[in-house]
């Protein structure tokens, strides 16, 4: 049985005595914040942690998730973890204010998601590949990408994921061969496949935001003509927007499916709770993210966020393994 408590004590000290957060306080966005505001937030952190995630873990990654007719579906009980998750504000707590977030410093981000890691890896997956999404289209989509996608993601009504790799090309996205062909109206058509894309596709979120690399008509040859495109898996709007176009329509909710479909799935030992999905675009619509052939800068955003995200995940994961030999031993 896996054992782990929230390092809480531990935490405060890292904060008080080694990072010294009181040194954010002369940033006007933290002025108000030290650690005495921090703690109530770690430890709802941890509560959710301990009593939400934690047991659903192991009979997590026993069921793992399921694939049928190209429908994902989580394993029992996520759903309503991820809906306690999101209505306790977990997924917003470093996101910008003008889209619904809490503005708080990363260092607060980092503690919380070492503890969403170390109770349930596979879980936090889900929210993790939604904020690198929302870094990237922060920094290099349009404003009406912005305004659209980005209240949703920073709140975690929907979710985000990051299409690398294809098949025949592994690490070398330089020879990858999914398309994007200029629609006429302002966005583009992708055909192509990617695999290993985590939390590719599942039942958490009404939508799910695909961030893609694909090469536009004339592109130069490897790494310098690739583009980055937002995919998602419903259009936006109620009827996909009156113009194709992002807008969304009034509601700003979801219309009509996209061509973006999971043919399978990967089974990755530790975390088959966590959807890592082949996914095949066909005819998808989706709008270019910065400016042509520079998509590598878009999505290398993205990544370093993810390369952060895995830190976390090494560390909650050592966290855990310990208390559980401490417990045995």
């Amino acid at each position: 049985m896996q054992t782990y408590a929230a390092p809480l004590r531990d935490m405060r000290f890292a904060l008080t005595e080694l990072h010294d957060v009181a040194a954010l306080t002369v940033l006007p966005a933290f002025s108000d914040l030290d650690a005495d505001a921090i703690a109530p937030i770690l430890e709802a952190a941890g509560k959710l942690a301990t009593e939400v995630l934690l047991p659903l873990n192991a009979p997590g990654d026993a069921h793992g998730c399921t694939l049928e007719n190209g429908v994902v579906r989580t394993p029992p009980g996520f759903r309503a973890a991820y809906a306690a998750f999101r209505a306790g504000g977990w997924n917003a707590v470093t996101g910008d204010p003008a889209y619904g977030g809490q503005g708080l410093p990363q260092t607060v981000g980092m503690l919380v998601s070492e503890m969403i890691c170390a109770a349930n890896l596979s879980f936090s997956l889900y929210p993790g590949l939604t904020a690198g999404a929302t870094i990237a289209i922060g920094r290099f989509a349009s404003d009406a990408l912005r305004a659209l996608y980005l209240p949703k993601l920073t709140q975690g009504i929907w979710a985000g994921t990051m299409c690398l790799t294809e098949a025949h090309c592994g690490t070398d996205l330089g020879l990858l061969r999914t398309r994007a062909v200029p629609a006429g109206d302002g966005s583009y058509r992708l055909t192509g496949s990617k695999i290993f894309v985590s939390a590719g596709e599942h039942d958490l979120t009404e939508n799910i935001v695909h961030m893609v690399l694909a090469r536009l008509p004339g592109a130069p040859p490897g790494i310098k003509g690739v583009s980055l495109f937002l995919v998602p898996k419903y259009l936006p709007g109620p009827d996909g927007g009156p113009d194709g176009g992002p807008d969304g329509g009034p509601d700003g909710g979801v219309g009509a499916l996209n061509g973006v479909t999971c043919t399978a799935l990967e089974h990755k030992m530790g975390i088959k709770g966590s959807a890592t999905c082949q996914l095949s675009f066909d005819d998808a619509q989706g709008w270019l993210v910065g400016a042509p052939h520079k998509g590598m800068h878009g999505m290398f955003t993205m990544m370093n966020s993810e390369r952060l995200g895995v830190g976390m995940q090494g560390l909650g994961l050592i966290e855990a393994a310990y208390q559980s030999a401490v417990r045995y031993a």
